[in-house]
């Protein structure tokens, strides 16, 4: 699997606004810098993260598209868009994206947390698939 996503052009840019884009990777929020600088650089682990990273329809705050991980830093106004954030998580999963989410004062307040859910999920080996047949005539020989 592809770590880029499906988005109908380079990594979504296709029918996006760039200059808006560009305007929220300079302008990010105080709890986007204070992530950035922990995610920025390959210093986290040596993962390579992108920040406000378009992918398909959306613009996502931080993604890491080797391990196909997101993660949404949040503040108040989000608590007013769940059905929102809902329908935009339900399809970057169906694009086989994690979405980690975190309230700003998680951000500010927990880093080392917030640090430590992050690394989880991206070392998080799925499990093979086990598959555990009878044996020949379904006895327990």
């Amino acid at each position: 699997m592809s770590p880029f996503p499906p988005c109908g052009g380079r990594l979504g840019w296709r029918g996006m606004d760039k200059s808006k884009i560009r305007e929220l990777r300079k302008h990010l929020t105080e709890t986007e810098r204070a992530l950035w600088k922990h995610l920025r650089l390959r210093q986290f682990r040596g993962y390579k993260f992108r920040r406000q990273q378009p992918i398909g329809k959306y613009i996502v705050d931080f993604a890491c598209l080797e391990k196909r991980l997101i993660i949404e830093v949040d503040g108040g106004q989000h608590s007013e868009q769940t059905a929102y954030d809902l329908e935009r998580d339900t399809w970057l999963e169906s694009q086989g994206f994690s979405v980690l989410r975190f309230w700003n004062n998680q951000v500010l307040n927990e880093i080392e947390a917030v640090k430590e859910v992050i690394l989880d999920t991206l070392t998080r080996q799925p499990l093979p698939p086990t598959l555990i047949l009878p044996r020949k005539g379904g006895g327990n020989k």
